[in-house]
């Protein structure tokens, strides 16, 4: 099965600028809420999000950290390699505040189980709400599920969902394919 492109650059930016619009109806002026990128990979999501949402409303404080879940995964004991944490950057107070926890792709639940473990380092949130890039929503594990959904797909388990990032890959867009097994 060949490579689908799901969102090219310029409908991940339309996306983007879509999610930020559902932000701004339920959370206004951001005074009590705060954005969280979950790393690796949501930290690029949630760099967008907060950028954009700034240049909407105009307001230059948004609160915006990022978040490493490596030692609150439920398989970081299990791997063979030891791993290597990502950096944990949140220089303000989730206490009784709104958290959006911004991740790439949403798959078994796993990572956002182990987000939501993390943020309790942090201080009890008022509430937690989950924004995504890609859903695929047949395949959880556990029973987690997105408030913001910049699109979904269908996708059999032996297919991946990479999200390229301008940053680090070259470009914007998201591909469904199957990798292809070593025989």
């Amino acid at each position: 099965m060949e490579n689908k492109v799901l969102l090219d650059s310029k409908h991940v930016h339309i996306t983007i600028d879509r999610l930020c619009y559902q932000l701004i109806e339920n959370h206004h002026h951001f005074d009590h809420s705060v954005i969280i990128g979950v790393q690796p990979r949501g930290i690029y999501l949630s760099s967008r999000i907060h950028k954009r949402l700034q240049e909407i409303i105009g307001k230059t404080d948004i609160k915006h950290g990022l978040l490493d879940i490596t030692f609150y995964r439920d398989d970081f004991r299990r791997r063979d390699e030891p791993l290597v944490p990502s950096a944990t950057h949140i220089d303000f107070v989730i206490e009784d505040k709104n958290v959006i926890l911004i991740d790439d792709v949403l798959y078994t639940g796993r990572t956002i189980r182990a987000a939501l473990d993390a943020i309790l380092a942090f201080g009890r949130p008022r509430n937690v709400e989950l924004l995504i890039l890609i859903d695929r929503k047949f395949s959880r594990q556990l029973p987690i599920q997105a408030d913001y959904v910049g699109a979904s797909v269908d996708a059999l388990t032996s297919q991946r969902v990479k999200v390229n990032w301008q940053e680090t890959d070259g470009k914007d867009e998201v591909i469904l394919y199957t990798p292809i097994k070593a025989l």
